[in-house]
């Protein structure tokens, strides 16, 4: 409970002093969320419309493909945790700009760092470059890879597509849900790593 106190803390000072200048024309800043104590974190790359409107992140027809496929490895969103690189909605859905994504990122990594998971999954190019700048989607997807970070420390973290193009094309439906099945064996040799040896 206490670290879900801590969150709404972050949450709140970031949306009073994040000089994103998304905020003059969004609706209002759209927070993470999802369980603190999370194993998972999902980063998609900005708010649409129906975020925009209600606050809350992946609740369009991308966030429903994103609920079945968490149903396809017996988790729930209450399970996880859920946030974007940039916290406002582009006009017109647009990509986010880079400062934009710079405006936004110490609120991402309080939100990290207080969750703290085994597992970042960002979802489709724009979150994949902020960790992995010079990777490219369809070379990496579904792959585990382990990175430091100098305000993070080493996290691992496997690419997969954006749900939002896997809609759109049945290809990267496939290879989403294909990738989706691959989480929980990822996770169990995160955590048999994460056992010290006798």
């Amino acid at each position: 409970m206490e670290k879900e106190k801590v969150l709404i803390e972050i949450h709140t000072r970031h949306a009073r002093i994040c000089t994103c200048a998304l905020r003059k024309t969004a609706t209002r800043a759209v927070w993470g969320c999802g369980n603190a104590d999370a194993d998972i974190v999902f980063i998609g790359e900005a708010p649409g419309k129906k975020e925009d409107q209600q606050g809350i992140p992946f609740v369009g027809s991308a966030g429903k493909f994103l609920g079945e496929m968490l149903a396809s490895i017996g988790l729930a969103r209450a399970d996880i945790y859920i946030t974007n690189i940039v916290k406002y909605r582009p006009p017109d859905n647009r990509d986010p700009l880079p400062e934009e994504k710079a405006a936004c990122q110490d609120w991402l990594t309080d939100e990290i760092r207080l969750i703290n998971p085994r597992l970042i999954i960002p979802l489709g190019r724009h979150a994949l470059t902020y960790f992995l700048p010079d990777a490219r989607i369809s070379e990496v997807h579904g792959r585990l890879f382990t990175q430091a970070f100098p305000d993070l420390g080493t996290r691992s973290i496997v690419p997969l597509y954006h749900p939002a193009a896997a809609l759109y094309n049945g290809g990267l439906r496939t290879t989403l849900k294909e990738d989706f099945l691959k989480i929980p064996r990822i996770l169990k040799t995160l955590n048999k790593k994460a056992v010290p040896e006798k």
